[in-house]
């Protein structure tokens, strides 16, 4: 049977990217407000729509595509495991997992492993081992832990993490929230020294704050950090799911200013940008305070996942992506500090392949910034209004972050 394509009011056929687009906004909760753009296939540091027009993806699954869209090792990784086992659930061992846990451990420079799915199930596995950490170990008396927290802060949206958000379109509505949490200011040492208390059992941190706009922390807040949280006998948590990974230039963002923390919080990149993975690395005496029973995830370190975080591993190894970071992240950040005294960019900050772009509100908002680049073929994302996250896939090539940037220009100069 021939059906008649629909058509809009001016009698311009519907595309195929706005029939998806309507069904989806039709049919899916709002809670998220994606740029219009249908993306169908992907390689690389690129995107293809439904209608076949390319896009330069600069935002890489908010650090989830560090190692870019349909990378051949991992996805052979993958592929070579689904013919496999993909599910045994924890009931029973798979042939990946004590690979998987011995590799992360290794490359974190810690002792075990706790492997979960999401990002945010990582942190609130954190919170739960530092508070049974704080009430085995330490000898915090019975629901007196406190964790420490830093404004700004984005650790995921589970009722217990946007407890202890500063940000209200997390918090609206969502209350009562679980109390047992102090939020400070970012970057000041001497109000987090004031907040910790002898039922402290932990400070959780960004060591880069992703969504309040890639904020840096001065230089030497995280040693007064480690310093502190020594002398207290209080775990210093480091959620480097965003930071980590090679984004910065180095397996971890702590490592810039040579620190190690207690425990690190792992996702995004660690699946590759095909699974969910993620994990709680931590050392025996703070992860063993877990017994069978007390915790889990039935998808925690499945074999799939395991499959391809272990190629993950094995690429970070070899320094080449921190290496790629870093040189082609001093390339980014001079090229966005040129615009800086123009009038449309108010500040630019970040590390590595990572950088905030405060949008002076004359130029438009950071939304509108984002449409206009889109136009341009360039997908980049704001958040709180007026800045544009810059995090492009590790494997980019130099002419293609240069000609992202050349369209950034334009947009901005309103050519």
């Amino acid at each position: 049977m021939y059906c008649r394509p629909a058509r809009q009011e001016n009698g311009d056929p519907v595309t195929a990217s706005e029939t998806a687009i309507a069904t989806a906004e039709a049919y899916s909760a709002h809670n998220y407000h994606p740029l219009p753009v249908v993306v169908a296939t992907a390689d690389g540091a690129w995107l293809t729509d439904v209608e076949g027009r390319r896009y330069l993806d600069l935002l890489a699954g908010y650090s989830a595509l560090n190692f870019g869209h349909g990378n051949r090792r991992l996805v052979e990784a993958a592929k070579a495991q689904l013919d496999r086992v993909t599910l045994t659930s924890r009931a029973f061992h798979h042939d990946r997992f004590a690979d998987f846990c011995t590799g992360l451990a290794e490359l974190c420079g810690m002792e075990m492993v706790l492997p979960m799915n999401t990002g945010v199930e990582a942190v609130e596995t954190a919170v739960k081992t530092a508070r049974k950490w704080g009430y085995r170990i330490k000898g915090v008396p019975d629901n007196r832990a406190k964790i420490v927290v830093a404004a700004g802060n984005f650790h995921g949206r589970t009722t217990t993490v946007i407890s202890f958000s500063t940000d209200p379109e997390a918090r609206a509505d969502y209350g009562p929230y679980t109390p047992g949490f102090e939020i400070v200011p970012y970057g000041d040492p001497t109000a987090l020294e004031n907040a910790l208390t002898e039922n402290t059992v932990a400070v959780l941190l960004e060591p880069i704050q992703g969504e309040a706009g890639v904020l840096v922390p001065p230089p030497g807040y995280l040693p007064t950090v480690r310093r502190l949280t020594r002398e207290r006998n209080v775990l210093f948590i480091a959620d480097e799911i965003q930071s980590g990974l090679g984004r910065t230039g180095r397996t971890f963002a702590c490592e810039h200013e040579a620190v190690v923390p207690d425990m690190y919080v792992l996702g995004k990149a660690l699946g590759g940008g095909i699974v969910p993975v993620s994990a709680v690395v931590s050392s025996r005496e703070i992860l063993g305070v877990f017994r069978p029973g007390e915790h889990g995830s039935t998808f925690g370190g499945n074999p799939l996942a395991c499959a391809v975080a272990l190629e993950v591993i094995a690429m970070l190894r070899t320094g080449e992506y921190q290496q790629r970071a870093t040189e082609l992240g001093e390339h980014l950040h001079h090229e966005l500090g040129l615009l800086s005294g123009g009038g449309a960019v108010e500040a630019v900050r970040g590390r590595g392949l990572w950088a905030g772009v405060d949008i002076a509100p004359a130029h438009g908002s950071g939304r509108r910034i984002s449409e206009k680049l889109m136009e341009r073929g360039v997908l980049v994302k704001d958040t709180h209004g007026s800045t544009i996250r810059i995090a492009p896939p590790l494997v980019i090539t130099k002419e293609d972050l240069d000609w992202g940037l050349d369209q950034f220009r334009s947009v901005l100069s309103g050519r």
